[in-house]
Parts: structure tokens; sequence; C-alpha cells
């Protein structure tokens, strides 16, 4: 096997990493500070999807396709925790999984109502199609490059929001103890609805991000949200870090794995 096909097969695995880093993000910020398994996670991810191909499909802009996601995402995340996760914070597990598997079958057949069952396409932009020249010899897509940048951006983005900065102290504390900080008066309902909004809203722009080099269907959600659970048990739950480093593991050792152990 060629050297350049390695490392090629090796810039796919980062690729795929970082689109699960922005599932798994969004995920462990929801599972560590409200201690909530969300297995409707992956919805959001369909969402972003769709609200994106929709988009793009009706106004040609890739850009406006993404912001439309992010806002999508967001708000179906905000209104699925005010309506229905509210009520799960005190609940049990077995509880917390049965209400949102029910969720994952209402997106799907909400979002096969509106958009019927046909899979959309998601056009890459002229402007970031085509092979870029890296050093070696090696063309590789211009896109896919773009994702892993994108990724490492939100990932950096994300340290700095939960490190350095008030909201992300409250994050921080409300892994740790809720009821101190409710007491010390932050508005505990409101925190758990922003950190809700931006997990589904990370999600929404991995679909949209992924929906443009593969189809966006009803149901793309569940296979990826399988190994963002995956990632956060190897990076640790509420960890930013963690996530990243556990998503870049998982994407590379899927990618090399599929060519090396077939």
């Amino acid at each position: 096997m060629s050297t350049i096909l390695i490392i090629e097969q090796v810039l796919n695995g980062l690729q795929f990493g970082v689109m699960l880093f922005l599932m798994a993000a969004g995920l462990t910020l929801i599972f560590g500070v409200m201690g909530l398994i969300n297995l409707a996670h992956g919805s959001f991810y369909m969402v972003g999807a769709f609200a994106a191909a929709a988009t793009a499909g009706a106004t040609g802009s890739f850009l406006l396709a993404l912001v439309a996601a992010l806002a999508a995402a967001a708000l179906a995340g905000a209104l699925v925790e005010m309506v229905v996760i509210r009520r799960l914070y005190k609940a049990a597990h077995l509880d917390q999984v049965l209400a949102t598997f029910a969720l994952i079958l209402i997106f799907s057949e909400g979002t096969r109502w509106v958009f019927g069952s046909f899979p959309l396409f998601l056009e890459i932009p002229a402007w970031l199609s085509g092979p870029v020249a890296l050093p070696g010899g090696i063309l590789y897509p211009v896109y896919r490059l773009t994702l892993i940048v994108i990724g490492v951006l939100v990932a950096l983005g994300l340290w700095w929001l939960t490190a350095r900065t008030r909201i992300g102290v409250q994050i921080r504390a409300g892994e740790n103890d809720r009821e101190m900080i409710a007491a010390l008066g932050v508005d505990i309902s409101k925190l758990y609805t922003l950190v809700f909004a931006l997990g589904a809203a990370l999600a929404g722009l991995a679909g949209a991000l992924v929906g443009a080099i593969q189809s966006v269907q009803v149901g793309m959600g569940e296979p990826v949200l399988i190994l963002a659970f995956v990632v956060i048990v190897i990076g640790g739950i509420g960890s930013i870090k963690g996530a990243f480093v556990g998503a870049l593991l998982v994407g590379l050792t899927d990618t090399l794995g599929g060519i090396f152990l077939p």
C-alpha cells in the first residue's frame, strides 16, 4: 500500500474524527452537566442536515445553509429541553432512555412527513470543490480539509467557552454541584436550556457539513450517535478535551481499520 494512500486515509480519519467531535461535544456537555442520557441527540444532527439541504436548495447559498442548520437545531434543542427534557432530570435513567427514544421516532416521522422519504442532496459549493495539492504530491479534497479546520476551530472555541468565560464557569460548576450554583443565584433552568441548545446546534452543524459528502436522509443520526457515545466513554463524561481526543481516536481507528482490516 502506497504512502500517499495511507496519508489520505489518515486525513479521512481526522475528518471523520472532528465531525464525531461535534456530535460528542454536545452529548458530553449534556450528559456531564445534566446527568441526562439523550438518545435523541442524533435527531438534531438530522434536523441540521435537512435544514441545510432545504435552505441551500431554496437560496443556493451554502453559508446560509450552515446558519439555518445551526438555528434550526438550536431551536429544536431548546424546545425539546423546555417541553420534554425538563421533566426528566430527576427521573431514572431508564425513563430518560425511553422518553428520548420516543423523541427519535417523533423526529423521524415528522421529518419524513415534511420532506418525504427520499434522500436530499446538499452540493459542495464551487469555492470548496476540487482538490488541493499537499506536500508530497498528495491531492486532497478542499472540502474535507476545510471540515478538519472547522472541527479544530470549534474545539478551540468550546475550550475557550468552558475555561475562560463566566458561562463556562457556571457550566463546570453545574457538573459538580448544581444545587450550590442554584443557591448562588444562577438560573439553573436557563443554563440547562442554553447547554442543551448549544449541544443540539453543534450536532446540527455536523449534520449539515457531513450532508454535503453523504446523502441527507431520515435516520441518518442514529449510526453516528452510537459512535458519539463510544467517544464520550473513551474521553470521559463532561470533558471537551477528552471528547476531542476520543473522537480522533475513533475516527482514525474506524477509517484505517476499514483499510487495513476489511
